[in-house]
């Protein structure tokens, strides 16, 4: 297994920079759960000229809707959400500052190019894997639109949370790099003539 780049967040220029498809990444620091409705209200707010309720700048937002938390915990199963679905918000996302998304899945032409144009970087997190990322998440606080419920923006104090690069900010992408790989690499089956009883 790879080793674990150790980002203390919020992120730097200089950390994204150092950051390739690929690496195994383990983010300590603060960041932020936000999905879908969340980010509509944002852009709403920014569209409109008004206060955002948190600074977006540096910030790594990850694409999380975590369940309640069983007694002596601070979260529920909080594994990532398809970040496709949050394509149509995340170049204007980019736009207001944020320099770190981590989803499930890849993502789209134009976010990936946003993903460069803007020096960030997308990361994924494994599916399925949510009630063991709690393990991750040390403390959370509902930090705006509490009215969402489970899709309320949280801040999430979190130590080495782990993740894995697939959009870097020189345009590379993990999962395009994984399918041509495999497009040149794999051969034909070689005719048999039939099956053999």
């Amino acid at each position: 297994m790879a080793e674990s780049k150790a980002i203390t967040l919020p992120l730097t220029d200089e950390a994204i920079a150092g950051l390739r498809i690929g690496d195994h990444v383990e983010f300590s620091g603060v960041m932020y759960g936000a999905r879908d409705a969340a980010h509509k209200r944002l852009i709403a707010l920014a569209d409109a000229g008004e206060e955002l309720p948190l600074d977006l700048r540096g910030q790594v937002l990850y694409y999380v809707g975590p369940t309640p938390p069983r007694p002596g915990r601070v979260i529920g199963s909080a594994g990532p959400t398809t970040a496709m679905r949050l394509d149509p918000y995340t170049p204007r996302m980019l736009e207001l500052g944020v320099k770190g998304i981590i989803g499930k899945g890849g993502r789209g032409p134009a976010v990936r190019e946003a993903i460069k144009a803007s020096h960030a970087v997308y990361c994924i997190a494994v599916g399925g894997t949510g009630a063991l990322l709690n393990r991750h998440i040390k403390n959370v606080e509902v930090v705006a639109f509490e009215d969402l419920g489970t899709e309320a923006i949280r801040r999430l104090e979190i130590d080495r949370f782990p993740a894995i690069v697939v959009n870097d900010a020189h345009g590379d992408d993990l999962l395009e790099a994984g399918k041509a790989e495999y497009r040149t690499s794999a051969r034909p089956i070689p005719a048999t003539g039939g099956l053999s009883g």
